[in-house]
């Protein structure tokens, strides 16, 4: 088969012998630029209904009640799975590290969790967090996800994100010289860039230490303060089509051995108010596979 990037699923099956599938937590956490450490509010475009899946809720009172709610959801189609806890909700290093050391090693106790995948912020990341994740690093699978969003600090600033670029760039790199396996996630389409911003900033965020990245279409979300911006100033937002082109080009100019994980982002229906592509995430892959079989070489 054809390969025009390194997937995500062909990666984990490198690293492992068998299947594995990451299961959502939500762990109670909240953000610095939400409770008023740094700002309020949170960014402009942020709704975590639109990626926790339904059995991953913090009212369910333990990671590892979740982690088996999450394990029977998985378990009619791959029985002999093993999981990845996905700690994904808001930011996930944001507490005493002796309350996520806890968090952790519960996930790791229970039965065919296999590893930890951590999202959080990258000025949410202590060095004392960073000597135990090298520790941890060494004895189960770990890979810590940053959210960078953009390289641009204008927007940076216009999301109300609460850090610039030099802060993910910073801890990308004291993450991944720890030999720790280090991701990002990044947003096309954010108020105020076009494609030929993107399109400057794929070689940057390429120079990155990363093991991952996840790319995601900007999307309007109800009730957030993007929602009234969009609703007052209504700016341009991707066709599937020019997302697709997008994707493409952004893709040609990654590093061959960065493994892209996800180029879309599915929000629930009855949240969404823009774009609505009425598309699968598969469905998505297919277009874009049929898209770059016509247009880029495979490696």
């Amino acid at each position: 088969m054809e390969q025009y990037y390194r997937d995500f699923g062909s990666w984990l099956r490198e690293e492992f012998p068998f299947k594995v599938q990451k299961i959502s937590i939500d762990a109670g956490f909240t953000c610095p630029n939400r409770d008023g450490s740094i700002g309020r509010g949170g960014c402009i475009y942020c709704d975590n209904r639109t990626f926790n899946p339904s059995y991953c809720s913090d009212d369910k009172n333990s990671v590892t009640r979740q982690l088996e709610e999450g394990k029977r959801f998985f378990s009619g189609k791959y029985p002999a799975m093993k999981y990845l806890a996905y700690f994904q909700a808001y930011t996930n290093t944001y507490g005493s590290v002796q309350h996520l050391m806890k968090l952790y090693d519960e996930a790791l106790q229970v039965e065919n969790v296999v590893g930890l995948v951590i999202g959080t912020r990258p000025d949410c990341v202590s060095d004392e967090l960073l000597d135990y994740f090298t520790q941890l690093n060494k004895r189960t699978f770990l890979l810590v996800e940053y959210g960078v969003e953009s390289c641009n600090d204008k927007t940076l600033a216009l999301i109300n994100r609460g850090h610039d670029f030099a802060c993910s760039r910073r801890m990308i790199e004291r993450t991944a010289e720890r030999g720790i396996r280090t991701g990002a996630h990044i947003i096309l389409g954010l108020p105020g860039e076009d494609r030929t911003e993107s399109i400057r900033q794929a070689p940057i965020i390429s120079s990155l230490p990363l093991t991952t990245l996840k790319i995601h279409q900007m999307q309007i979300i109800r009730g957030t303060k993007l929602a009234k911006m969009y609703n007052e100033n209504p700016f341009h937002l991707y066709t599937v089509d020019e997302y697709i082109e997008l994707i493409a080009d952004y893709i040609a100019l990654l590093r061959k051995d960065l493994v892209l994980e996800r180029f879309v982002s599915q929000s629930p229906a009855e949240l969404l108010i823009a774009p609505k592509w009425g598309l699968k995430n598969y469905e998505f892959i297919n277009r874009l596979h049929n898209y770059l079989r016509r247009h880029s070489t495979p490696f």
